[in-house]
């Protein structure tokens, strides 16, 4: 990741796409928010900005992020892209952090079963518990990996997932639906590593924790974003 050859200084860079990574915004937001601030700046170089450097970006906030919890919640939602249904397939731990996610055309047995071999993959342990909904390809998925972990099918346990799903939610109407399920796979790549690391857990923390925690998480965001 390097900012040499750009026009605007690495730290306008850096807002930009931070700035489109955490909030509800869209890139034309995003250019009237650097105007306020005296930048010239179109809403296509913060697009390309958003590309360049969203990824390595995310790359680092995982490698540099804590060890998430050890029980998993799995849960899917319905995605439109180009009028056909597509599915995001979720994973989450119990205390809401994404741990993965992956945009399939079908809700079935292949597609939860990619899911969790991604999971098993990245995570590099298996959890002693997973919480599903009553969806049967997660069940077939189970017994083809063969896993000794505590499978649950309860569709009310898995309210960590669903509420996971409600800012994908809002992004995908503010970008008026993915374009692509390659776009929406990259978008999200970066997006949920954004999330993670801003994700405070306010309502646990009194005032005093919580500018300690948020002043430790743009310390992370900044540190994930120094040119190498």
């Amino acid at each position: 990741m390097s900012y040499q050859r750009h026009r605007f200084s690495p730290h306008i860079i850096q807002q930009a796409v931070s700035l489109f990574a955490r909030f509800t915004l869209s890139y034309r937001d995003v250019e009237d928010l650097l105007a306020e601030r005296g930048q010239d700046i179109s809403n296509e170089t913060v697009r390309r900005w958003f590309l360049k450097f969203g990824a390595p970006i995310a790359q680092n906030l995982r490698s540099s992020h804590p060890t998430p919890n050890d029980i998993w919640h799995l849960d899917e939602m319905v995605i439109v892209i180009r009028r056909r249904r597509h599915f995001l397939w979720r994973a989450v731990d119990s205390e809401g952090e994404v741990l993965d996610f992956l945009v399939q055309p079908r809700r079935n047995a292949k597609a939860a079963l990619k899911l969790i071999r991604k999971l098993l993959k990245k995570q590099g342990f298996i959890p002693p518990r997973i919480v599903t909904d009553k969806l049967k390809s997660y069940h077939k998925a189970f017994r083809t990996l063969s896993l000794e972990a505590e499978h649950i099918d309860n569709k009310r346990l898995i309210n960590l997932a669903e509420n996971s799903h409600l800012p994908v939610r809002q992004r995908e109407q503010k970008m008026q639906k993915f374009k692509s399920p390659g776009s929406a796979q990259r978008f999200l790549n970066i997006y949920s590593a954004t999330y993670n690391s801003f994700s405070l857990q306010r309502h646990l923390v009194d005032r005093p924790n919580l500018k300690q925690c948020r002043a430790e998480a743009f310390f992370v965001w900044a540190t994930a974003s120094i040119a190498a």
